[in-house]
């Protein structure tokens, strides 16, 4: 059997243009909210700022940290692979 190469970085996150899908987020958002009150470009500018200090934030700590923070507040909600194997009946 052939073995079979594993590109180098296959667990990356979504990018969009060059940055990464939760960089760009908060421009989104922001320049949403900021066209939804007539101010784009504060908006846009306030999503800048705050990707700017997320991207120091995720620099300095393990990948996937922002995740396990808003699962353990409650936050985000992951759903489960499997059924139980302890369970007599299932009930889908």
């Amino acid at each position: 059997m052939e073995p079979v190469e594993i590109p180098g970085r296959i667990d990356d996150p979504i990018h969009v243009l060059m940055w990464s899908l939760d960089e760009m987020g908060p421009i989104f958002v922001g320049l949403i909210i900021g066209m939804a009150i007539g101010q784009a470009m504060i908006g846009f500018g306030l999503g800048v700022l705050i990707t700017n200090n997320y991207r120091k934030y995720r620099d300095r700590h393990p990948d996937g940290y922002l995740f396990h923070m808003f699962y353990w507040s409650g936050f985000y909600q992951s759903t489960r692979s499997m059924v139980n194997p302890f369970i007599r009946r299932y009930l889908p």
